[in-house]
């Protein structure tokens, strides 16, 4: 069975477009739960600054590839019965566990937009909302923390998401057509 894991940058649309893959028959597993439940069993709230420093402890705890391995046996029991779309690959180091681990099974694809437009999606959107600074801030650590230019950069499709909702459940209804035709 297929896994394809999505990354992007923030406020690129990777929820959404994971949405589209669920919508398909995919079971869709979010890596920030992970971060979502230790931040709940410590008695912490959901924002940026308790979400980041908890991603940190966490890979500084398990390594980089923290979320794949925190993860893995949710995959693996999802993906007897169907294929899998992952919301939120971050790290070089999760792609090549991912990678290794489900050969010519994974598969990458990334959800691609502009800064100016993430920044005011994040800005707007309801849950767990950015301002520029942020996110400014947030992108700097995930580029240079995290390692997340190895896999936007070997994604197997890119969607290009500057335009509507629309428009990216077209495009993301595309990648999952292509992806299910590959060998």
């Amino acid at each position: 069975m297929l896994v394809v894991a999505i990354v992007g940058m923030a406020g690129a649309g990777k929820s959404e477009a994971a949405r589209v893959f669920e919508s398909k028959g995919f079971t869709k597993i979010r890596f920030g739960d992970v971060t979502d439940e230790e931040l709940q069993k410590q008695g912490l709230q959901l924002a940026e600054e308790n979400e980041r420093r908890m991603r940190e402890a966490l890979r500084q705890r398990y390594g980089m590839e923290a979320y794949a391995m925190l993860n893995l046996s949710k995959i693996d029991l999802a993906v007897k019965s169907k294929p899998v779309v992952v919301d939120g690959l971050y790290s070089w180091e999760e792609y090549i566990f991912l990678s290794n681990y489900y050969r010519q099974n994974f598969r990458v694809v990334a959800v691609w937009s502009s800064p100016a437009t993430r920044y005011a999606r994040l800005a707007q959107r309801p849950v767990r909302p950015l301002k520029i600074e942020e996110a400014y801030s947030r992108d700097e650590a995930e580029i240079l923390k995290l390692n997340k230019g190895g896999p936007i950069a070997m994604a197997d499709y890119t969607i290009v998401n500057e335009g509507s909702l629309k428009d990216l459940e077209r495009e993301t209804r595309k990648a999952i057509s292509t992806l299910e035709k590959q060998p």
